[in-house]
């Protein structure tokens, strides 16, 4: 069937005329996106968008990811990775452990060091400042990209500080940019049941504002396929990119799938991979004031990630080295991808691949 008479056929001929212009999509058009059963037009219209955006380029980095604990007071429904104090397999890693972690890739040409980790109980500011600040003497010219919305409120009530100072500290530690972790789903009676120890959407959603008011980038997630519905998830990339609108910091939107196992939401999820990659899609086509998607080929696996190109993602990520808390939860990808692996893969999809910073600047070649 020819594209517009599919179209028309699926009440999407408005929307695709809005993607074209570069319109605004409403929460119905969302809604009409999700509802559509031809995955492959969802898929299309946002690939359109995607070519608009990037053309034929996929950008992917050369990092390294550190997990610095996985104690955390948090005790979120959906997380495998987070331990107690003291429980088997609970580890914190000590400073010189970082040091070391960092050492250890000296001679690998990375642009970006990524570190998040569980809410600890007793770690202070002190060891995330003396962790930022050794890294940068090591790596002077990667970009920081590290914490969460989610970590600096934690750090802000063990000193006693306002999460604006915590930023302020961390900054002047070496830290370039913040991890997109923690926004889950941001709707409340959701997020009650799946994560009721950890801040609100609303305030993950301040707290990435500041972080922007200061000048430090961020990325921003969404956490799909658990105990959400599909308005929930178009509440979500509707309430990012009305932050988007106010304060601009957010670079990157990556949707994670929900990992099944080793968890008390496992067995509760019906995620298909067609509807993994129709929620990458309506992310592309409903997120428009974020530049890039992300297809994560931990949480997405290596050929889903690559079928995600075509529908609407232009960055696979990176090499990550060694990533814990996906593949705690049931994760089967590798470990870690050379820049060889990445490049082809994306060539094998017939794109063109880009090496880029933390910040999505090119580090080889052209980026738009």
């Amino acid at each position: 069937m020819p594209l517009h008479q599919a179209l028309r056929q699926h009440n999407l001929s408005g929307i695709a005329e809005k993607v074209e212009a570069g319109e605004r999509l409403s929460l119905s058009d969302g809604q009409l996106l999700f509802d559509c059963p031809d995955p492959v037009l969802i898929g299309s219209l946002a690939h359109t968008a995607r070519v608009k955006r990037h053309g034929q380029k996929t950008s992917y980095v050369l990092n390294q990811q550190i997990n610095y604990t996985n104690i955390c007071i948090n005790q979120c429904r959906f997380c495998s990775y987070h331990r107690k104090k003291g429980q088997d397999h609970a580890f914190e890693l000590s400073l010189e452990d970082i040091k070391q972690k960092i050492q250890a890739r000296a001679r690998m040409p990375i642009t970006e060091v990524h570190i998040v980790g569980g809410c600890h109980p007793d770690l202070g500011l002190d060891y995330y400042q003396e962790a930022l600040s050794t890294i940068r003497s090591l790596r002077p010219d990667v970009v920081l990209k590290c914490f969460t919305p989610v970590e600096i409120e934690h750090f802000a009530r063990l000193e006693g500080i306002s999460t604006h100072d915590v930023l302020l500290r961390l900054r002047q530690a070496g830290l370039d940019m913040m991890a997109g972790g923690g926004a889950e789903i941001f709707a409340p009676r959701i997020r009650e049941k799946i994560c009721p120890e950890k801040i609100s959407g609303q305030r993950w959603l301040e707290i990435s504002g500041q972080a922007h008011g200061l000048g430090l980038r961020t990325n921003c997630t969404m956490l799909f396929g658990h105990l959400e519905d599909v308005s929930d998830r178009l509440e979500h990339l509707d309430l990012l990119r009305t932050q988007q609108d106010t304060t601009g910091g957010f670079v990157c939107f990556i949707p994670l799938p929900f990992q099944t196992k080793n968890n008390r939401l496992s067995g509760i999820t019906t995620l298909t991979g067609i509807e993994e990659l129709k929620t990458i899609a309506v992310s592309r086509l409903m997120l428009d004031n974020i530049p890039h998607i992300k297809s994560y080929w931990v949480m997405l696996g290596l050929k889903q990630a690559q079928a995600a190109m075509f529908f609407g993602a232009n960055d696979l990520d990176g090499t990550v080295v060694e990533e814990k808390i996906g593949h705690m939860a049931g994760a089967d990808s590798p470990q870690i991808l050379t820049r060889w692996e990445l490049e082809e893969m994306i060539k094998g999809c017939g794109l063109i691949p880009v090496e880029r910073n933390g910040f999505f600047t090119p580090v080889q070649g052209g980026l738009q």
